[in-house]
């Protein structure tokens, strides 16, 4: 659901292209904050435009000083896209040639050995209590357990409810995922059994409609939380960090699992 007001130039037609794009299916709720910023941008500077002319992209296009190439390049794209649909509607629109922008490096995944892995995962059980977030050591041995050995995305983990972990049947719910998409994932015995003496921690009272890793008020644990505890763990275990954009990523687990089900 698209609840941002537009008030620029391209109103109207920017919200009939959001509504259209989540009728397929698309969450497109990241694009859709991405075209709100473009509206205040064209109510400010291009209050009068009839048109989506090729200044008024390559405006919006240019790269700001805070930010890396591969931003840029998703803007652009974006807005290419917005413009086509204009395009289609008989009307005319500036594209944006496709590689106008040259693409970011393509991050190449990191796979973990089996001796990372241990090393890794024997560290989040070291995890210790902390007033800010009083679940935390509870958690952290669990959730990215569960990032690897159900391959879920880290987004996927962090806002499961009660009611999406099975532990009977020893089955996830994962709901409204990437484009929309649900689907059943079945647990080991062993991650199975961690999750049964979690909730038998930390659910005593939960209703099913909250959330399974939570943080203080109830709120889902949030990635910032779950990336520098990340690091933290990496860094315990021995396995070196390259920088941001080089990884390891809390990601390549899910890009382990997959490298390791393939083998296997």
């Amino acid at each position: 659901m698209n609840n941002i007001t537009y008030v620029g130039p391209f109103k109207k037609t920017l919200k009939n292209y959001i509504e259209i794009k989540q009728a397929m299916g698309y969450k497109y709720y990241a694009e859709a904050a991405n075209l709100g910023r473009f509206d205040i941008f064209t109510s400010t500077k291009y209050p009068d435009a009839k048109i989506l002319t090729k200044e008024i992209v390559l405006d919006w296009c240019a790269k700001k000083t805070y930010e890396a190439q591969a931003n840029k390049s998703s803007r652009a794209s974006i807005l290419r896209e917005f413009a086509k649909y204009i395009n289609s509607l008989g009307v005319s629109a500036y594209i944006l040639p496709k590689g106008y922008y040259p693409a970011p490096k393509q991050y190449i995944p990191y796979i973990y050995s089996t001796d990372e892995l241990a090393r890794f995962f024997a560290q989040t059980n070291q995890c210790q209590y902390c007033c800010e977030c009083p679940n935390r050591h509870l958690i952290m041995p669990v959730i990215f357990r569960m990032i690897y050995m159900c391959g879920l995305r880290v987004s996927e983990a962090r806002l499961l409810k009660v009611g999406d972990v099975d532990l009977v049947k020893g089955v996830l719910s994962i709901n409204h995922s990437k484009k929309d998409n649900s689907r059943l994932v079945c647990m080991s015995d062993d991650l199975m059994a961690r999750c049964q003496r979690f909730s038998e921690t930390a659910h005593l009272h939960s209703s099913e409609e909250d959330y399974y890793f939570p943080a203080l008020g109830g709120k889902p644990m949030t990635i910032v939380n779950l990336y520098k505890n990340f690091r933290r763990f990496l860094w315990r275990a021995g396995i070196s960090h390259k920088g941001n954009g080089y990884g390891p990523r809390i990601n390549d687990l899910r890009h382990t699992y997959a490298v390791y089900c393939l083998k296997n």
